[in-house]
């Protein structure tokens, strides 16, 4: 290629096309993390116009939520291993593709059955972000620069500064639930046809076959754990043999699965890299943060913000706006420096100077409930966008990329996007039990607030405990020599696998 070609009048040289690509790049990966963020947020303050309009219950309407985080996980755990064979663009543009599809059905449902199956199909699109970090690494090589755009990635993956909520809240009160998923269906399409059109194909160096016979034991065995826990969330009412059986189940599904990868020449995943300590280490953090924090920030906050006894007495509206869209913000606004900071000095000590935060900033809520405090409030909402939507999150989702081995590298992203939504479904289970448990026996009081926050700030202290297990990124840590950089942006094939200081 010339070292110069012209564009209109203007010669450009070969780093300002590179530079070029790269902002085609992010605009096609934000688009596509922006398609999927909405269907995992916007459709929250719809769920009471849902409910109304298909003359149906609450349960069943959160039943459809369900589902779409549960086939967001099952769908996380082999996808971005076939785009690493058959190619990430046709992967992430076929997601986006069917995205928008399950978008168009949910708008035009007439019952709650159709949602639910409208949701089970969107939730093809649950490796987005991890297929979008790992498409981005093979572009962008040079660690601070990464760290930033990454940052960008991962926190609008942790909300659209509120707005994709407030939006959904609004379209549904004025022009009904089926405009929320229309516009759904606009930004999907949309998206699809960016990563189409402005993202380069890229794929593993070494392809080896699709191992679909892996691929149906691992998950059932994940798909019935997330039902045994949305069952067991239930308290009260859950069916415990239900729940028993559901467990029973996963426990011998995982292990059909662990003999099938042991005796196949192309494993979905080899046991060794189960193993290791960056792929435990990482998966167990990662599931015991999204378990301390999300229930706590999308549940226990927000209610106690709209609680007219012992809380602030907000609409719906009005707590998204104290609680919820400062956190987002916050998290937008932070993660890009969080993730060059990361680049120099480390990864996984600014994952622990964002989890140390989080632990603050929950405990510093305790003394909010109760109170009459709206700065109070806001100000816990903000600090903890920081300290996790801006700071763990990101680290979180970069190591899945950083530790992921040269061999298989969509395996540790998929497997980090199962234990995100894992640990979303098991939050709620397991801070609303605790809030629950410590609930007043006539429904008044702060005690179940006190319990519920509690609960989460012991489980992120476990999650800081755990982080200290996982193995430095080194390659991700250290400046990589430009020719060796380019040479691998050019063969188009595998980025670079990071590598880890310990195993």
């Amino acid at each position: 290629m010339d070292a110069f070609q012209r564009i209109g009048d203007r010669p450009v040289s070969e780093t300002t096309q590179r530079r070029v690509s790269v902002t085609a790049l992010m605009t096609a990966l934000l688009a596509a993390c922006m398609a999927f963020q909405l269907n995992a947020s916007m459709l929250s303050p719809a769920l009471v116009t849902i409910e109304q309009e298909l003359n149906t219950t609450a349960a069943a309407v959160a039943l459809t939520q369900t589902a779409f985080f549960t086939s967001a996980a099952l769908f996380s755990l082999f996808l971005p291993r076939l785009g690493d064979i058959i190619g990430r663009k046709k992967v992430l543009g076929g997601m986006l593709a069917v995205l928008t599809v399950g978008s168009v059905v949910a708008a035009l449902a007439p019952s709650v059955e159709v949602l639910f199956l409208a949701r089970l199909i969107q939730g093809v699109s649950g490796p987005t972000v991890a297929l979008s970090m790992i498409m981005l690494r093979v572009v962008v090589t040079e660690p601070k620069r990464y760290g930033t755009l990454m940052g960008i990635i991962a926190a609008v993956n942790g909300g659209i500064a509120g707005v994709d909520a407030i939006a959904g809240g609004y379209l549904a009160q004025n022009h009904g639930f089926a405009s929320v998923f229309w516009t759904m269906a606009v930004v999907g399409a949309i998206a699809a046809a960016l990563v189409i059109f402005a993202v380069p194909e890229s794929s593993a160096a070494k392809k080896d076959k699709m191992d679909w016979v892996g691929v149906v034991p691992l998950v059932i065995s994940v798909g019935t754990l997330l039902t045994a826990f949305n069952e067991a969330g239930k308290l009260a009412a859950a069916n415990w043999l239900l729940v028993a059986g559901l467990i029973v189940v996963a426990v011998v599904a995982f292990t059909v699965f662990w003999k099938v990868e042991n005796r196949t020449d192309h494993p979905l995943i080899a046991t060794y890299l189960l193993k290791q300590r960056s792929t435990w280490a990482l998966l167990l953090t990662t599931l015991l943060t999204m378990t301390g924090v999300f229930a706590v920030m999308n549940g226990i906050l927000p209610a106690l913000a709209q609680d007219g006894v012992v809380g602030f007495g907000m609409g719906a509206e009005a707590s998204a706006w104290w609680t919820i869209t400062p956190y987002a913000l916050a998290g937008l606004v932070i993660g890009p420096f969080a993730g060059r900071l990361a680049g120099s000095w480390g990864y996984a000590k600014v994952l622990r100077i964002g989890t140390i935060g989080s632990v603050i900033a929950l405990a510093l809520m305790l003394p909010v409930v109760g109170s009459d405090s709206r700065l109070g409030l806001l100000a816990v909402s903000i600090l903890v966008g920081i300290t996790y939507a801006g700071i763990g999150n990101v680290m979180l989702s970069g190591l899945g990329v950083m530790l992921s081995p040269k061999e298989n590298p969509g395996f540790l992203p998929g497997l980090n996007a199962g234990a995100f939504n894992l640990g979303a479904g098991l939050s709620f289970a397991v801070i609303y039990a605790a809030k629950t448990a410590t609930t007043a026996a006539d429904g008044s009081g702060t005690e179940g607030y006190y319990g519920g926050i509690i609960a989460g700030v012991v489980i992120l202290a476990l999650a800081l405990a755990v982080s200290f297990l996982i193995p430095k990124p080194v390659q991700a840590e250290t400046v990589i020599e430009p020719k060796a950089a380019d040479a691998g942006d050019r063969t188009g094939s595998e980025p670079v696998g990071a590598g880890t200081s310990a195993r």
